[in-house]
């Protein structure tokens, strides 16, 4: 639950509300578990807040792609067989998903001490 609401907050315009998180969430979660959820990624300082009114505007406060990049460098380092996960994992991407992975395979990498 965590992963969706830090992705519709990466989708959203601007700073949302709790209710307005709630919304675009899949399951019709409830509200009081959007707003723990939401205080609890405050306090991994993972979104920031507002006060608007009597209520908070929550807004992400890292950039989506490093987020999501560490949660599945933490997952990799879990498994038993990183491989079988990773040849599973690419089993699985679109063609367009294939794509963009071959061309950041692709593009050289800058070495410690270099400058991109």
């Amino acid at each position: 639950m965590e992963a969706e609401v830090l992705a519709a907050l990466a989708a959203a315009d601007g700073p949302i509300s709790t209710a307005g998180l709630r919304d675009r969430i899949p399951g019709d979660p409830a509200y009081t578990t959007i707003n723990t959820i939401l205080f609890r990624l405050h306090a991994k300082h993972l979104v920031t807040r507002e006060r608007h009114g009597r209520h908070f505007l929550y807004r992400l406060a890292v950039d989506e792609s490093r987020l999501v990049a560490d949660r599945m460098r933490d997952h990799l380092r879990h498994a038993s067989d990183p491989s079988s996960v990773l040849s599973r994992f690419v089993q699985n991407l679109t063609t367009d998903e294939e794509d963009a992975l071959r061309a950041v395979l692709d593009k050289p990498q800058s070495q410690p001490g270099e400058t991109a």
